[in-house]
């Protein structure tokens, strides 16, 4: 790294939406920065600072040591059980957290009052989308500028943008695919107000970042750009890491499930995962026992109740009402994870050949950047619009679930049918090759001279300016 980095007086804060998906980007992200000698702070809630770096696997425990972290007081605030009976799959029983979060604003403000020093030339917010009303008062403090971490893909986030605005421009018939999913049943009516309350502070930002690679989104990011009123876009992604290390033989912290692998065929299992924001009825998940049981695939299965907003409460570990006798039956086939599963590494053992996914866009993009295609079964928020990119416009996935279906049941002839369509047909070996080069693709964009690399470069000389 250049020498010049490490006088650099410049101080880098970050600002996380408290659930999980977010801290975790915001956290890779971190380290990413303060690998260039620049110091981070990192500030969330007490609980939430400890959730994330309780779950940060992938990053070690030095690396961590090397973040900032500062604890601010959250308001209390319920943490109701999620509701898999729910009319919405939208994780609705996050509400009270996100009201509570609008109150770190104060908190916020006097942290950075504190670390304001002679010393630094500026400091540098970098913060959730969902978090501009915090990081509102930065705009009357000299020497700070903000930037938007964007944690959805340039895709999903464009066509979003383009269906609040009115389609305010024309844009090719090509890039729209067929069947994009409307913002419709995406949200609630009290997430879509939190947002549109966000929107009047996001003005003040000096630009964005995207984890997303412009080797695969280039078209969508160039498009978000054209959006009156959008800013410069840094795309540094992906920000977690794309080759993994994996640790064989008895090492005593390995998981459990990584030992299992070792021992199965090369992409012979399927990974299934509905992410921390969704709970599935009883009866679904008996509908996708079912499936692999007759599917006759290896599988992992991590089977858990949504996160609570405040995980600590209480446990939120699943006792699923499974098929009588079903994980005896499936001794050897597959494997239930009740607990939190090392996704990452999972994605990225050579036994893994596809992965079930809620279509998350860090699950989509751990997915992708370890090579493997994905079923896709979307929830809520930008879940659909990553459904499309990953089966029409990348054409590394099938749908397991339609969007226009979505409280519908899903019975288990059809899960099983998309099961083997990704595990054991011509048409998903065609998909593992596309997703095998779109992980060559992120794995030169992220090395020396690769497109991501030199965004986040280019960022990186743009703050230290």
């Amino acid at each position: 790294m250049d020498s010049h980095h490490k006088q650099s007086p410049v101080i880098v804060m970050m600002v996380p939406f408290p659930a999980q998906s977010h801290m975790s980007q915001l956290l890779r992200l971190s380290y990413l920065i303060s690998s260039h000698n620049i110091p981070v702070h990192y500030a969330g809630s007490t609980i939430h600072n400890r959730q994330v770096k309780l779950r940060a696997h992938d990053i070690d425990s030095l690396d961590l040591e090397r973040i900032h972290f500062h604890d601010l007081p959250l308001p209390p605030f319920l943490s109701p059980s999620p509701n898999p009976h729910s009319s919405t799959k939208f994780p609705a029983h996050l509400h009270p957290l996100l009201e509570a979060s609008s109150h770190l604003r104060q908190h916020f403000t006097a942290l950075l009052h504190r670390l304001l020093s002679p010393t630094a030339k500026r400091i540098v917010i970098i913060h959730d989308a969902l978090m501009a009303s915090v990081v509102q008062d930065s705009v009357s403090i000299p020497n700070t500028e903000t930037y938007v971490f964007n944690t959805v893909s340039a895709f999903s986030s464009f066509f979003d943008l383009w269906e609040i605005l009115g389609k305010p421009f024309q844009i090719e018939a090509k890039l729209v695919p067929n069947e994009l999913p409307s913002l419709e049943g995406c949200l609630t009516f009290e997430f879509l107000n939190f947002l549109v309350n966000q929107e009047e502070f996001l003005k003040f930002r000096a630009g964005d970042l995207i984890n997303t690679s412009r080797s695969m989104e280039d078209t969508y990011i160039d498009l978000l750009e054209k959006i009156p009123g959008n800013k410069k876009y840094w795309a540094v992604g992906p920000i977690n890491p794309v080759t993994i290390c994996s640790k064989h033989g008895n090492s005593n912290n390995r998981d459990k499930c990584l030992s299992w692998l070792d021992k199965q065929e090369p992409k012979s299992v399927i990974y299934i995962s509905f992410g921390t924001t969704t709970s599935m009825t009883d009866e679904q998940i008996n509908e996708i026992a079912i499936s692999l049981e007759q599917s006759n695939t290896k599988f992992i299965w991590v089977l858990r109740y949504a996160d609570k907003a405040d995980i600590f409460t209480e446990e939120c570990k699943r006792s699923a009402e499974l098929p009588e006798g079903f994980e005896k039956r499936m001794e050897g086939l597959g494997m239930i994870v009740r607990d939190w599963a090392p996704q990452l590494e999972i994605l990225g053992h050579p036994s893994t050949g596809g992965f079930m996914s809620h279509c998350g866009w860090n699950s989509c993009l751990e997915s992708l950047s370890m090579g493997v295609p994905i079923a896709a079964w979307p929830m809520h928020s930008d879940q659909p619009k990553n459904a499309v990119l990953i089966s029409e416009v990348l054409r590394v996935g099938v749908i397991v679930k339609k969007w226009t279906h979505t409280l519908e049941i899903v019975e288990s002839s059809h899960i099983k049918e998309a099961v083997r369509r990704l595990m054991v047909s011509e048409v998903g070996d065609q998909m593992r090759k596309r997703a095998d080069a779109l992980r060559e693709s992120f794995k030169q964009s992220l090395g020396k001279d690769g497109v991501s690399c030199m965004e986040l470069e280019s960022f990186i000389a743009h703050i230290t300016r």
